[in-house]
């Protein structure tokens, strides 16, 4: 049986302050969501279910991260918020789910239909797709690894909705429980569906790998790209390695898998409309290397970097107006990826958001420690001189050759060179977070599909 993973909306340090979302009546958002989200998690637990609690304090990006890195295939995600208007009549609950995908549709009907049978005063919104939000998009929808909903529970600035979410918390946390039992069993993973030879159920779709067409076909299930099973010795994965991380389906003899989970094993997965076909890139470099080598050149420009800043805040990139310029620079001249550095620095400072241990003013955008014994973490005079030590010591774990400036990473001496080439070696060394590379490296890649080069 597969987990649960819940979180609260808002919360966490956006923009370096922490977010309350919605406030009306004498409360926020976010503790009216915390509060239930316990006692969702509460009932669940009582009733054998695993579920995991994503921490508060994350912001919606890091909440996103934290996500994929510790969920496994079988899994779901869930975010409750409330709803926010400048209209005080505005009320109802409503559920979200990724455009274009009719299973995910059936869920949110599901989980609202469970909701609404607890709490029928709320009146239901209905399942919509998360185009029909004022953004257009949401990603939490769109970029957790696994299913994943996004749910309104009424309207803080609406009085009715916010006395019952005030007054009827155990019963809206029933009712989502019983709601996510559901859909995690509908869901429960079987060991290879069966569909008769000959049933024509599935729609046939085109396969690109690597900008060729492959001479065989996929199939489309309920919005899903299906691909042969063949095709994961073509990809250079190895089968045992990915036999209970991807989801496997036996149609006509043929046994399938599901494309969009190998995302998560380095394969760039997109979708072709036009030609209706589902298009894999086992290695977007144009040379012999991986992405996850932190030695080489990086593939971004200038212009992608600070776009890739102004994703998560439009005004940040002001605060070190350099920055991208001066991480091509500096990674240049010591033969580090700029791209890993980057990425590694939007890790380590939240986007530039701070708001951690690190402050704007240490110019210390890698997380590097002082000499044993001082109290703060290391501090450098300039962005430009912050930058470099970060390179340095990103250097010093990665390569034995000799730097190319003047030592400025005051632990670079005490680094074991060469230790740590790829990006996951640095998981327990230069953090303690086991999945610490992993967190860089999806950053790598949304960094890459953001500039189109995924």
């Amino acid at each position: 049986m597969g987990r649960i993973f819940l979180s609260a909306g808002h919360g966490g340090f956006e923009n370096g302050v922490r977010d309350p979302g919605t406030i009306a009546g004498g409360t926020t958002e976010a503790q009216e969501m915390i509060r239930i989200r316990d006692l969702v998690v509460s009932e669940l637990r009582s009733r054998g279910f695993q579920v995991i609690v994503v921490p508060d304090d994350l912001s919606q990006t890091q909440t996103i991260d934290w996500i994929n890195a510790h969920s496994q295939f079988g899994d779901i995600a869930l975010e409750i918020q409330t709803g926010g208007s400048s209209n005080p009549s505005i009320r109802g609950v409503t559920a979200f789910y990724i455009a274009g995908n009719s299973q995910r549709k059936k869920d949110a009907e599901s989980l609202l239909l469970s909701l609404l049978q607890q709490v029928p005063q709320l009146p239901n919104r209905g399942a919509k797709p998360d185009t029909e939000t004022g953004l257009g998009s949401l990603i939490f929808t769109r970029w957790i690894a696994i299913p994943s909903l996004y749910m309104e529970l009424g309207f803080l600035t609406n009085p009715t909705d916010r006395a019952l979410i005030q007054s009827r918390r155990r019963d809206i946390a029933i009712g989502i429980t019983n709601g996510l039992i559901t859909w995690l069993n509908n869901g429960a993973i079987s060991p290879i569906p069966t569909v008769p030879p000959g049933t024509p159920v599935y729609g046939s779709i085109g396969i690109n790998i690597n900008g060729r067409r492959y001479g065989e076909n996929g199939i489309l299930v309920n919005g899903n790209a299906f691909i042969p099973i063949d095709l994961v010795d073509k990809l250079g994965l190895n089968l045992s390695q990915i036999s209970n991380r991807v989801r496997r389906l036996r149609y006509n003899n043929i046994v399938y898998i599901r494309a969009i989970d190998l995302r998560n094993l380095g394969i760039s997965v997109t979708w072709d409309n036009p030609n209706r076909s589902v298009v894999l890139r086992s290695n977007i470099r144009p040379y012999n290397s991986q992405m996850d080598q932190i030695m080489g050149n990086g593939l971004t420009t200038e212009v992608q970097l600070i776009m890739f800043i102004k994703t998560h805040d439009s005004d940040l990139i002001n605060t070190v107006p350099q920055i991208a310029k001066l991480y091509r620079e500096e990674a240049s001249i010591e033969g580090v990826n700029h791209d890993i550095a980057f990425c590694q620095m939007c890790l380590e400072t939240h986007f530039l958001q701070f708001g951690g241990i690190l402050k704007p003013e240490q110019n210390n955008f890698g997380g590097l420690g002082s000499l044993g014994g001082a109290s703060e973490s290391a501090s450098f005079p300039t962005a430009e001189i912050g930058i470099r030590a970060h390179i340095q010591h990103l250097k010093a774990y990665a390569s034995h050759e000799p730097l190319v400036q003047d030592i400025v990473d005051p632990r670079f001496e005490f680094v074991t060179r060469g230790i740590a080439p790829y990006l996951q070696q640095l998981s327990g060394r230069w953090s303690d977070d086991p999945t610490y590379g992993d967190q860089i490296l999806a950053l790598v890649r949304r960094l890459y599909e953001l500039s189109g080069l995924l």
